[in-house]
């Protein structure tokens, strides 16, 4: 029986943590002091210690280093939050297998545990194989590959310490035990399939298929393939069988990304699937009896789409029992670092750098830019960043140029002459646009610092609660 050393100064935690592992079938062992953690190890032999980073007398660091030293052998998964990210990759880089962020999951802990034995094991045997093989090299073999720095479930979720992270994440865990559809909303690149993947991980389906399609990718001529698969010589060029998506997903969770782009048609036979739970391949006369929870996503207005007889209304309450709306990165300021620190690891391990963080100066870009694009662009600029950086720090110079000095304040202003000689004034929509955006920025500044508390938010701002209201309808503001 492998035995785990658990080391945190909160004794619920550790409590929790030896329950649950007990149950898994591992023998435990609990202390909340670095030192006594040393003490245990020098008596008693642990195949793997979960250490929180923050201890009262020893850091993540050095009892990390310490406990190499007394056999280096010794798995070690680091406990951090969501701030001290940037350090926890140091520890990974001084041997600590992985480091897991606060709030715990029991997946996300049990996943990483049996990878970080699973390794300890392989690089014993292969240390076995090869005697000479030096401490260093063991060390470096029982680093974390890539997949499993990402995984829980095949995910490393990251939600942000946000109010609107909070509120996101109580929902998923809150629908996921269910079998409830869910539809997704949100502006491009917000994390839709990321929410959707959280929902099956969190799930009782959690081990059997998550399919994701993009219906906005699927001509109206081939949807019904994809989605329902076909039989050999159907139509013109169905070459062999094929199983479609529903059939794939049986069990699982069938991801429908903008689903506000399947034809007319193909709404339809959705919906006899919804009603039947059962598909019929193109070409055959035989139903097929599928299991598949259904998660649908969307960056357009289905009620919209409904009122103007684009998208079915019978499909979209059967699949609207639970909606998600994810909110704008740039309404969730609190979130962008925290974000900017997980793509900026992922960055180092595409590209095989080593860049720690950012400077000063980049943080409050990020943080002020107003990222059209979401998260996709925030990791898209972080990874280029990555790229560019010759130092430990991304500096500001590789930052691209409009977030460096960005211009939606002063863009399509145009300058007036007088015979020939520019004048220095400006139109009054672009005096009441910037007017607004001030406005809108105080009022998340304002809600940020007040808890998202209306009525505290109102006094401050020195307006009634209606009126408050009122702009947060007008402004797009979503709590």
């Amino acid at each position: 029986m492998e035995r785990i050393l658990i080391v945190d100064d909160n004794n619920d935690i550790c409590l929790l943590l030896e329950r649950f592992l007990s149950k898994q079938g591992y023998k435990t062992a609990s202390v909340q002091r670095g030192e006594d953690a040393l003490a245990l190890l020098r008596k008693e032999s642990f195949e793997l210690v979960i250490c929180d980073f923050k201890l009262p007398d020893i850091n993540g660091l050095e009892i990390l280093r310490r406990i190499k030293v007394l056999d280096s052998t010794t798995a070690v998964i680091i406990i951090t939050g969501y701030s001290d990210v940037r350090t926890a990759v140091l520890t990974v880089k001084h041997g600590a297998f992985d480091y897991v962020t606060k709030p715990l999951y029991p997946d996300e802990i049990l996943f990483t545990i049996k990878n970080a034995l699973e390794r300890r094991s392989q690089t014993i045997a292969s240390a076995a194989a090869k005697p000479e093989q030096t401490t260093t090299q063991a060390s470096t073999a029982a680093k974390p590959s890539a997949k499993s720095k990402l995984t829980s479930g095949g995910k490393r979720f990251i939600f942000g310490k946000s109010r609107a992270a909070e509120m996101l994440q109580s929902h998923i865990d809150l629908i996921a035990p269910t079998n409830m559809s869910v539809i997704i909303t949100g502006e491009t690149g917000t994390g839709k399939e990321f929410v959707a993947n959280a929902i099956h991980q969190r799930s009782k389906r959690a081990d059997k298929p998550f399919v994701a399609i993009d219906c906005g990718a699927l001509s109206k001529e081939l949807a019904g393939s994809e989605l329902f698969g076909h039989l050999k010589g159907s139509f013109t060029g169905a070459m062999a069988d094929k199983v479609g998506s529903f059939e794939h997903a049986n069990g699982g969770t069938l991801f429908l990304d903008e689903i506000g782009n399947l034809s007319y048609e193909n709404q339809i036979k959705l919906l006899r699937v919804l009603q039947e739970r059962k598909i019929r391949r193109i070409g055959s006369n035989q139903d097929i009896s599928v299991d598949v929870r259904i998660i649908a996503a969307t960056n357009e207005d289905l009620k919209e789409a409904v009122r103007q007889g684009r998208f079915r209304e019978d499909i979209y309450h059967r699949l609207d029992e639970f909606p998600i709306s994810l909110v704008p990165l740039r309404e969730r300021k609190a979130d962008i670092l925290i974000f900017a620190e997980h793509f900026l690891l992922l960055a180092n391990e595409q590209l095989e750098k080593n860049i720690i963080g950012f400077d000063d100066e980049v943080k409050e870009k990020l943080k002020e830019y107003f990222w059209h694009g979401n998260l996709r662009e925030l990791q898209n600029v972080v990874k280029r960043a990555v790229l560019l950086s010759l130092g430990e720090y991304v500096t500001l110079d590789c930052l691209p140029i409009e977030i460096r000095e960005p211009t939606y304040l002063t863009e399509n202003i145009i300058t007036p002459t007088v015979s020939g000689t520019p004048v220095a004034t400006q139109p009054n929509s672009n005096l009441k646009s910037v007017s607004e955006n001030a406005e809108r920025a105080a009022i998340i500044k304002v809600l940020e610092k007040t808890g998202y508390n209306k009525t505290k938010a109102a006094e401050v701002l020195n307006i009634d609660r209606k009126t408050l209201y009122n702009k947060l309808k007008a402004y797009d503001i979503h709590l």
